[in-house]
């Protein structure tokens, strides 16, 4: 497994954006596929965006395509996620995953960071 931090969160108005980071441990770290997920309070875990270990392939959660990117930077064993155009219901925690395969499915990921809050305000 590969242990995952995230930073980056914080408290934004609508329509601003913020960039969440996640350092990724382990020299295996270009063999993973990446996501990120959220929860907001109340509600399932949800997936926001994946991206293939190659880096060359992406997929979004209706709900964020067209404001949210997925980038990685394997050399630094970085993952981001660029998030503009934020809104109120984007609030909730986001989780940096890992799994051996490229999927929107949860299940797929094995290493998870702690998460962290993303707050828009209206």
């Amino acid at each position: 497994q590969v242990q995952l931090v995230e930073s980056g969160g914080g408290l934004v108005q609508a329509g601003g954006s913020l960039r969440l980071s996640c350092a990724a441990s382990g020299r295996t770290f270009s063999r993973y596929a990446m996501a990120w997920l959220r929860q907001a309070p109340g509600k399932e875990r949800e997936f926001v965006a994946a991206i293939s270990s190659s880096g060359d392939m992406t997929t979004y959660a209706d709900s964020v395509k067209g404001r949210f990117t997925i980038s990685m930077y394997n050399a630094a064993n970085m993952v981001y996620l660029q998030m503009n155009r934020l809104q109120p219901e984007d609030t909730a925690v986001y989780y940096c995953a890992a799994g051996s395969s490229w999927s929107r499915r949860q299940r797929a990921y094995d290493s998870w960071g702690q998460g962290t809050q993303v707050t828009v305000s209206s």
